[in-house]
């Protein structure tokens, strides 16, 4: 399996990229700066700011991971982003230093209380903030516009109270504080700071794309403190299309030019995190395989170094690495299970680089190699005959298709005599460029995604002639397939759709469909039932389903004791199951 985090590890070359954002950190005449790195969900924006992190490693920098969405709901995003600032350039100062590090700490409290007195002040006023005090605000504009009762009131003095208590005293204190006066002072001391410890700071934003709009803004606005000085830089890495979606909510729906212009202001340099081609995505791919193969961690690394030059030079007409030149730097024979994952790999490279749902994104790649894992997984346990490869092909039908498609795949299965689909066989048989005797021949289903469907037939293994049975019950806990279970005879298929809807626990068609079982399947017969059961969890009323399964234990010892294991494990047994099961003793 695959971790679903950032890697610290180039598979991408995305250390291109790194490395830029390094050396332009590393002149000073660059600096103060706000670097954007913009990609959409997965791409891999996180990993890029690991990587930058690892290039700045040494003592010239303070660098500061902040994490804008685990601050959400916990405090307020403008005096989260200033405090974490504030204690990493505190640990960072030598001991010489310390007390200006501590001073300046001071100020950010400072600023924070002001805050805090700010929204105050604007709520005794009924002057409407985004600070800390929202349920009497939200009273006091009841209140405001004549709908407040006895209760809004008690809000509203809760919280002024509470104001009060947070501040300690400041509200009545007769000394006025001018926020721009402490704005001012704040950078200076800032600046003093840098300048004292002699070290760049260097800010990673990440995960701005999943806050909440107010909490962007706000992240971003606090940013503003700290731009344009001295020996500074902000890397902020987030989905653009939803930081914009942030602004224009914010600012009420300003045009697309003025949401430009904001975000110009805050972000100097903006760096796209380039998308995947077919060979980034056949590279990254064999080094999943080879990170998962127990193999020596020097071969691994050399394969990677070997992989990150080929994407370097990826614009000349070398051709691309192959498969046997992969499995010569690993040093794995033909036998290795390695090699067999590498065929895979490369087999469904071109999908996964090109398909619509998929578009080489590294987060969608690996959960779809972890879906094929585990599924491979089960019928290792199972001794199930499976082919990986065919496991693969079907998990990229589901992830690049719809419902509609998979439902319909999944009744051909049921409807094949042994599960083997005349259609596909057909379908594998019409000459590529006849566009229309293939779209005359697909599902209706199938037609909105004619373009991919040809490409994917079209993949290693074929799937004409082939049983696949196996491969869809694999596939259940995604595919709303009726009996497609392997090993069941036609007879005990046909008995599982009746006992699922059973209306009564006397039903003489469930009993009929139970007769036609063979006593060797009922056990099946009721896993498979049971399976079908714990895709609906809801037990607060008696269900056609249990009392087909309870009709079937009392036609059977070895169901029976396969449905006590299942009642065994559920949370509650409602009383009405209980009593069903009462019957069978």
């Amino acid at each position: 399996m695959w971790s679903d985090s950032e890697s610290r590890i180039d598979y991408l070359n995305y250390s291109e990229v790194s490395e830029m954002i390094a050396e332009i950190l590393a002149d000073d005449s660059m600096l103060p700066t706000s670097i954007g790195v913009y990609g959409s969900w997965g791409v891999g924006k996180s990993s890029i700011l690991r990587l930058i992190s690892q290039e700045l490693s040494d003592d010239r920098y303070v660098v500061v991971d902040f994490d804008a969405w685990l601050y959400q709901d916990f405090d307020e995003a403008k005096s989260a982003l200033m405090t974490v600032i504030a204690k990493s350039l505190y640990a960072a100062a030598p001991k010489d230093k310390k007390e200006i590090a501590a001073s300046f700490y001071r100020r950010v409290n400072k600023l924070k209380v002001m805050g805090i007195a700010m929204d105050m002040g604007a709520l005794a006023m009924g002057i409407p903030t985004f600070g800390g005090i929202t349920k009497g605000l939200g009273a006091l504009s009841n209140i405001v516009r004549g709908e407040g009762d006895v209760e809004d009131v008690g809000e509203v003095r809760k919280g002024i109270k509470d104001g009060e208590e947070r501040l300690g005293g400041l509200l009545r204190e007769k000394e006025t504080q001018n926020p721009p006066e402490e704005i001012d002072a704040f950078r200076a001391e800032f600046s003093s700071l840098l300048n004292a410890i002699d070290r760049r700071l260097v800010v990673f934003v990440d995960n701005l794309d999943r806050c909440l709009p107010p909490n962007t803004i706000a992240t971003l606005e606090a940013m503003r403190l700290f731009l344009f000085l001295p020996k500074t830089a902000f890397i902020v890495a987030a989905d653009e299309d939803m930081i914009r979606h942030s602004v224009a909510k914010h600012f009420s729906g300003p045009g697309d030019r003025h949401v430009s212009d904001y975000l110009d202001k805050l972000i100097n340099v903006p760096v796209r995190v380039p998308k995947l081609g077919l060979q980034e995505v056949r590279a990254y791919l064999f080094m999943l395989a080879a990170s998962q193969g127990d193999l020596d961690g020097h071969d691994v690394e050399e394969l990677r170094l070997t992989l990150i030059d080929k994407l370097r030079r990826s614009w000349s007409d070398e051709p691309p690495i192959t498969v046997e030149e992969v499995a010569a730097i690993l040093k794995i024979s033909s036998s290795h299970a390695v090699r067999g994952n590498l065929d895979t790999m490369d087999l469904v490279a071109n999908q996964l680089a090109y398909a619509e749902r998929v578009q080489g994104n590294p987060r969608i790649v690996k959960r779809l190699l972890n879906v094929i894992r585990m599924r491979a997984a089960v019928a290792r346990r199972r001794k199930m005959p499976f082919d990986e490869s065919l496991i693969a092909k079907l998990a990229l039908f589901e992830r690049c298709t719809d419902g509609e498609a998979i439902r319909s795949f999944g009744r051909l299965v049921n409807e094949a005599e042994k599960g083997k689909v005349e259609l596909l066989t057909r379908l594998e048989s019409i000459p590529q460029e006849d566009d229309q005797a293939f779209e005359n021949e697909i599902p209706k289903e199938w037609q909105k995604h004619k373009a991919f469907i040809q490409d994917w037939l079209r993949l290693e293994p074929p799937l004409g002639g082939v049983d696949l049975r196996a491969v869809f019950y694999l596939s259940r806990e995604t595919l709303p397939i009726q009996s497609v279970s392997v090993g069941l005879s036609p007879a005990a298929a046909a008995a599982l759709e009746i006992l699922r809807k059973t209306a009564t626990i006397n039903s003489k068609t469930s009993k009929d469909a139970i007769a036609t079982v063979a006593e060797a399947e009922m056990g099946d017969l009721m896993d498979e039932l049971c399976t079908s059961m714990k895709r609906d969890l809801d037990w607060s009323k008696i269900r056609a389903d249990f009392r087909g399964a309870v009709l079937l234990a009392q036609s059977s010892e070895e169901a029976h004791a396969r449905l006590v294991r299942f009642v065994d494990v559920l949370p509650k047994v409602p009383p009405w199951m209980a009593s069903l099961m009462k019957e069978k003793r």
